[in-house]
């Protein structure tokens, strides 16, 4: 057990007020990614952000490699260095991020804890960025808040469309997810119900553009949360079963985009008459900030877990929502 093993050190760091010299503890940031290789999206913004920060980073992740991780993080720079060590937990694989973020949480304890954020592939940030503009919008031109509204999220169930949906039925819309498959769009739908408490989501399934048009005929907001490279909804569909749409967001930048016609740097746009637009770049762009903020607020914690919950809150902060 590593506890036994270091308690000589952490009896000095413990007493240190006893004249013993203690280091200077620079921050250091500890990725830990589920894929292959780790993406070098956030350790580059980290180490623009922190450039006197130590980067370590750690591929192909799994839940029981992350119990040894976090406790071989815990203990070497004592309760007073511990503080200044940070965890970043990405990856593709939402489902194994999840279960390394609840072995760090169990492994951890005081005073060895440790501040973590959750963002896998970005996809908390980039939620809280797409909903929080949506919301902005809304509010700008006068349709209300997201309570009562009914939003539809094309490709719902992957990560970025799994967070857009549980904000938005968070804010008390009601929402559509689609899926090619009927039965992940149930269960991701079912999920999320469950963690909001209340019957907010239902998952459909939209393989054609005609069937992605009968899920959006209703909507007041379309949100299209798919991979990049790949259209979602053209822009035929949108005119022809679109009437009641107010906003409309595309997080795809890559051609062919999400939402034809709908620009990546479009913001505010009005791509039809009383349907306004927000492009991938500019979501891109905010998520970027939200990022930064959350990266700023884990360093100065000293502990806790910064996930979508307190993306959100930033991203409804940078834009002066209440």
């Amino acid at each position: 057990m590593l506890l036994p093993i270091n308690l000589k050190r952490i009896d000095i760091y413990l007493n240190s007020g006893d004249g013993v010299s203690v280091p200077s503890y620079k921050p250091v940031i500890i990725f830990l990614d589920t894929d292959k290789h780790a993406s070098p999206f956030d350790i580059l913004m980290a180490v623009d952000l922190y450039p006197d920060a130590q980067i370590v980073y750690y591929s192909n992740v799994e839940a029981e490699d992350a119990k040894k991780l976090v406790q071989d993080a815990m203990f070497p720079r004592g309760p007073k260095g511990v503080k200044r060590t940070k965890i970043f937990i990405s990856g593709y694989d939402v489902e194994k991020a999840e279960a390394i973020l609840e072995t760090a949480k169990k492994v951890m304890f005081p005073p060895f804890e440790m501040a973590v954020i959750m963002d896998p592939r970005g996809a908390h940030t980039t939620g809280s960025a797409t909903v929080a503009k949506a919301l902005s919008l809304l509010l700008e031109k006068g349709f209300g808040g997201f309570d009562g509204k009914k939003v539809a999220v094309l490709a719902g169930t992957g990560p970025v469309g799994r967070i857009v949906s549980h904000l938005c039925g968070m804010e008390g819309a009601e929402v559509i997810i689609t899926s090619r498959s009927q039965e992940r769009a149930t269960s991701i739908a079912t999920r999320i119900n469950e963690e909001l408490g209340i019957e907010r989501v239902k998952g459909v399934k939209a393989a054609t553009p005609e069937m992605i048009g009968e899920t959006i005929k209703d909507a007041h907001v379309i949100l299209s949360t798919g991979a990049a490279g790949v259209q979602l909804l053209s822009k035929r569909v949108l005119e022809e079963y679109g009437g009641r749409c107010n906003v409309i967001a595309d997080i795809n930048a890559i051609p062919p985009l999400g939402v034809e016609g709908l620009k990546p740097t479009d913001d505010s746009v009005e791509v039809l008459p009383e349907v306004w637009g927000i492009g991938a770049l500019t979501i891109g762009t905010f998520k970027n900030e939200i990022e930064a903020e959350l990266f700023k607020k884990a360093m100065e914690a000293k502990k806790g877990v910064f996930d979508y919950k307190i993306a959100y809150q930033v991203a409804k902060s940078l834009l002066k929502i209440p």
